[in-house]
């Protein structure tokens, strides 16, 4: 696949590329992927770091597999608690709240992994940056299909208020602000469509 701002180039995973991608991945959630160097992830996985450059070419193409990969999982869990989710379309907007503070419960204590990334990666033109917006950009779309459900008339109003409470959430739980603030925005979010 070529590389377009809506699809960066991936690379065909072999259980060598495999263990990189899990080693970076923990690494740059954890450290921050400014902080790691490909040596490290190399000793991590168990692999030589001509084989980590010979399955990724740079530490910027592991950068955007670890995105990639994590956005893909996101959308996938996601995707399972709509399906769960009660029909009322209130209630598809109060799922997603509720997948976000399962998923960082589970898998993002240190807040959101594009938000973190974006703190380290705010030029356009690194090939990482796409899928950092991209992800941002689907999360506003897919609240602005569950807004147009409860009231088609201001849904994009609705949706980047609710978009805003997501993410809000997102970085006060990363920074351990308060306590649940996922479940606070949530309920912000149930009063706002009200």
């Amino acid at each position: 696949m070529g590389t377009t701002a809506d699809h960066p180039r991936r690379i065909t995973m072999t259980p060598a590329a495999r263990r990189v991608l899990a080693a970076a991945a923990r690494l740059f959630y954890e450290r921050g992927i400014h902080a790691v160097g490909v040596d490290l992830i190399a000793a991590e996985a168990g692999v030589t770091k001509k084989t980590l450059y010979d399955r990724f070419g740079s530490k910027e193409q592991i950068v955007v597999e670890y995105l990639a990969d994590r956005d893909e999982r996101w959308r996938a869990f996601l995707a399972e608690r709509l399906d769960a989710a009660p029909p009322e379309p209130g209630e598809r907007v109060l799922a997603v709240f509720d997948a976000s503070r399962a998923w960082a419960a589970e898998l993002s204590p240190k807040g959101c992994s594009m938000v973190n990334a974006h703190a380290e990666i705010s030029d356009p033109a690194h090939p990482a940056h796409p899928v950092i917006t991209g992800q941002k950009q689907w999360m506003l779309g897919l609240f602005t299909r569950l807004a147009s459900d409860i009231d088609p008339e201001r849904a994009d109003a609705l949706a980047r208020a609710l978009m805003l409470l997501h993410e809000g959430a997102l970085v006060a739980h990363g920074l351990g602000i308060f306590p649940d603030a996922i479940a606070h925005a949530r309920e912000q979010a149930r009063a706002l469509l009200a």
